[in-house]
């Protein structure tokens, strides 16, 4: 494997047999990083206020009940290897309990309640995960293993935006889509992933029930917690019994949720080769269907680019978050002129970056949710390693205990090498280069998905000209992984269809006539 736990703050050049091949940066030849100066001092956020249960049930119809199997599964603090608790795991009739309780709060309460008694309960529960937002951020990441800056900065307050958002469109579906009639569809069925586990319920819930269905989610198996912490909120602000139900476990739970029968909506977010899965079982049923899959996405940087801030958007976009998000920029094209000042520069940030716990208010790099996907992320670096790409890893200094992986990024890479084609949701960038915008959205497309890109520029024609000819759901210009919940996200080819959040994310909860 190439994890490793160095004991310097410089960067090392690693060959193809993993190793460190002797070219490391000397210190005469660039300035001190302010890492290499001095380090913080740990300023840890406090957890011990925080009262996890020794066990965590299923949520369903308004309570919290036991799984019919009496079968629960660890949550482990990927940080620290540590177990936090057990979760309750859904079988086929724990679901099926779930669905027949959506489906009955559906016709006798929720779908008959008016727009703005809907949205009253949605600002409810906006405010109260306000409220909780220090809470659920350090529950997010003892749970996920991203640091709490992202968790407390990033991640609740949109979470809170998302529900507030909705709860405005509550009451203004006729206004939404003018001269037709919307109705909802009964009870949606919604499977999210593990990377920002509130966001991703908070993504789903919100136009679902705006929009008058039920709902029946399962969150991640590995991170389970929050969501259940949001159940309880849901019952704080009186939400009537039913409408949202949360069933916990592994794939075979989400299977139960896609084949049921009397589910009328399918959400899904995570893997392409789930999401066609999921799109198999569904062809031909009633249900309606959306999915967000993976991503590969591209950052192009211009030779007319602001540099500094090209390299703090790649860093934010791939470092910050662990690249555990599917619209993480883990493939950087750069214009051939200005590749070697990129790459000192990019050498220099990530000597900075610190990793470490998570808690750590100092920390810029969390830990990797799982053991799993630490191993893919290292089975993939190796790949790199023997197609012939050099990898340039920043000498962190790893915590002994936990899932850890130290900022790096290849060079050497071509469209061939699966670095540059698979998603490796770790916190590793593949750097190409190109000479011509032609050449550069030729590359950019080059790969089976389409979820997001970026382009760094400081001509304003070459940006529309770019953005218009990139086959991406969403395109920044000169930034990087910026969201508002008036804003839709989506994806082309293997990246999924429909869209979530704005206006749009209310199409795939109606049918219109």
């Amino acid at each position: 494997m190439s994890r490793r736990k160095p004991s310097t703050s410089q960067l090392a050049i690693v060959d193809r047999n993993g190793e460190a091949d002797g070219r490391q940066i000397a210190k005469k030849d660039r300035k001190l990083s302010f890492g290499e100066r001095w380090t913080y001092a740990p300023a840890p956020e406090a957890s011990n206020y925080i009262k996890l249960r020794d066990r965590y049930q299923l949520f369903i119809n308004g309570r919290f009940v036991a799984p019919k199997s009496g079968e629960y599964f660890d949550s482990i603090n990927p940080a620290t290897e540590e177990k936090l608790t057990e979760i309750g795991s859904a079988n086929e009739k724990d679901v099926d309990l779930a669905v027949k309780a959506a489906r009955r709060a559906y016709k006798t309460v929720w779908s008959k309640m008016p727009g703005r008694e809907r949205g009253k309960y949605l600002f409810r529960i906006a405010r109260l995960i306000q409220e909780k937002a220090r809470e659920l951020a350090v529950l997010e990441t003892m749970d996920g293993g991203k640091t709490i800056k992202e968790s407390r900065e990033i991640a609740l307050p949109f979470v809170a935006a998302h529900f507030f958002y909705y709860a405005g469109w509550a009451d203004k579906l006729e206004y939404a889509f003018p001269g037709r009639k919307a109705r909802p569809l009964g009870v949606a069925g919604q499977i999210i992933p593990w990377n920002f586990p509130l966001l991703m319920a908070a993504w789903k819930l919100a136009p679902a029930l705006a929009c008058g269905n039920t709902c029946v989610l399962k969150p991640a198996e590995t991170t389970s917690i929050t969501a259940l912490h949001l159940a309880e909120i849901f019952q704080e602000a009186g939400l009537p019994d039913g409408v949202v139900n949360i069933v916990t476990g592994a794939g075979e739970t989400g299977g139960a949720i896609v084949n049921h029968s009397d589910i009328d909506k399918i959400a899904f977010t995570g893997s392409t080769e789930v999401g066609k899965r999921i799109a198999s079982a569904t062809a031909g049923t009633k249900k309606k269907l959306t999915l967000e899959l993976g991503g590969k996405a591209a950052n192009i940087i211009f030779d007319d680019a602001p540099i500094d801030q090209a390299v703090e958007g790649i860093i934010a976009g791939i470092y910050f978050n662990q690249g555990h998000v599917c619209c993480a920029g883990s493939r950087l094209f750069v214009q051939e002129n200005v590749f070697p000042t990129v790459i000192r520069k990019l050498r220099d940030r990530i000597s900075t970056l610190r990793v470490g716990d998570p808690l750590d208010k100092n920390s810029d790099i969390g830990a990797i949710n799982s053991r799993a996907q630490l191993d893919k992320i290292c089975e993939l670096v190796d790949s790199g390693l023997k197609q012939g790409a050099q990898l340039v890893q920043a000498r962190a200094r790893l915590p002994a205990r936990g899932y850890w992986y130290p900022p790096s990024f290849f060079t050497g890479v071509t469209a061939s090498h699966r670095i540059a084609q698979e998603e490796i949701f770790g916190p590793v960038l593949s750097v190409m280069t190109f000479r011509t915008p032609e050449e550069a959205i030729a590359r950019a497309n080059n790969t089976p998905y389409g979820l997001s890109a970026g382009v760094w520029t400081d001509k304003g024609s070459k940006i529309f000209k770019i953005v218009n000819q990139l086959r991406a759901g969403v395109v920044w210009a000169n930034t990087y992984n910026k969201f508002d919940p008036s804003s839709p996200f989506g994806g082309y080819k293997e990246s999924g269809f429909g869209r979530e959040g704005g206006r749009h994310g209310l199409l795939p909860y109606l049918t219109l006539s």
